[in-house]
């Protein structure tokens, strides 16, 4: 029979496994605050409680009200995080993926809840994982009402951790945007992606870091700054933005690009009867995509799947409405421009397809 190991003075059974509960307990302590700025008037309650809780009596408001609900993580882009010890911006990117396609349908973000899986529990990066959410989530106007941080020893190394989020939102049956919506002659408003996102880090990295061997604190003149800085730019959320193009414009539908790239995000929301036409001579893509496609001897088709290209959001707009359209963008912060229109297509239903050239690409 095995004799039990002797207990390490002040130190319990679940600590000697690897799991710090006081070490959480003081994680939580530290981010206590950012969370509370998070708030709307209809959370109730605060943090420790088993479930977030939201008054929904708000919804007695509406018609017939439908709820929306997105979840979704960040990705590999963790890992650029962790090798550079930044992590108070990676929330932007976990809002931004999940609130951003709420809004698409026209559907306002209530409220949202994160969890942190990780190694071990470093109490001042869980509260700066969890500050960015925070920040986050006020930009975006929805409530952070909870969330989990588990500690995984054995599962994942001590410093690292993956994020994941879910948010729920709510529209108007009769607001509701989408295909059914769409017509011939409607214009393509495409919003400037802030860099990359949080799509397509696979083969950022395997090309940039890999292949090429390139340090993150590699100073690359093409972008202005170094590449680590460039690779954790946060992504862009365009949630009060593309709601007040939904509450002000007649704006049929939206589409939020990420994994797929432009073509097969915009072909999410259109009907089988039309085509949209996308000229990619309307805009110049942030320097770090070509670096990516020439660095790595990509092609145009792989690199338009994969990645943004320099596009976060389309709009779906009638053409009487494209300039107050572009204007209320632009006074939300959203550079925004024309870069096609959807047409009537006999052979090519419910395609999006991409023609010309981005200026200074060859």
């Amino acid at each position: 029979m095995t004799e039990p190991s002797a207990a390490v003075p002040g130190e319990n059974a679940y600590a000697a496994a690897g799991v710090d509960i006081h070490a959480a307990d003081r994680a939580i302590d530290l981010m206590k605050g950012w969370v509370e700025k998070a708030r709307r008037p209809e959370m109730i309650g605060g943090l420790g409680g088993f479930a977030g809780l939201f008054d929904a009596s708000a919804l007695t408001t509406y018609k017939r009200p439908l709820l929306a609900t997105s979840t979704d993580g960040v990705g590999t882009k963790v890992a650029i995080a962790q090798a550079m010890d930044v992590h108070d911006t990676i929330g932007f990117d976990l809002v931004g993926m999940v609130v951003d396609d709420l809004v698409v349908c026209g559907a306002e973000p209530l409220f949202m809840t994160d969890y942190i899986a990780t190694g071990r529990v470093v109490p001042e990066r869980i509260a700066a994982i969890v500050k960015g959410i925070a920040e986050a989530c006020i930009e975006a106007g929805c409530a952070l009402v909870g969330g989990e941080t588990a500690e995984h020893p054995g599962l994942l190394g001590p410093d690292e951790y993956d994020v994941a989020g879910a948010t729920t939102g709510v529209v108007e049956a009769d607001d509701l945007l989408g295909p059914a919506r769409v017509r011939p002659g409607d214009v393509v408003i495409a919003m400037a992606a802030s860099g990359l996102h949080s799509n397509g880090y696979s083969l950022v990295r395997h090309v940039l870091l890999e292949q090429a061997g390139w340090a993150l604190d590699r100073n690359v003149p093409e972008l202005g700054k170094a590449l680590g800085e460039e690779l954790l730019t946060p992504t862009r959320i365009y949630a009060k933005a593309c709601l007040a193009l939904a509450r002000e414009t007649d704006t049929h539908a939206m589409s939020h690009v990420t994994g797929g790239g432009l073509a097969a995000n915009l072909e999410r929301v259109l009907p089988a009867e039309v085509v949209a036409r996308i000229d990619r001579r309307t805009w110049s893509p942030q320097p770090i995509f070509d670096l990516v496609r020439q660095v790595g001897a990509i092609s145009q088709a792989d690199l338009e799947m994969t990645l943004n290209c320099g596009v976060g959001m389309v709009a779906l707009t009638p053409p009487d409405d494209v300039d107050r359209a572009i204007a209320l963008l632009e006074e939300h912060g959203v550079r925004a421009w024309v870069a096609g229109e959807v047409a009537m297509s006999e052979t090519d239903g419910g395609r999006a397809l991409l023609s010309g050239q981005h200026p200074g690409w060859d």
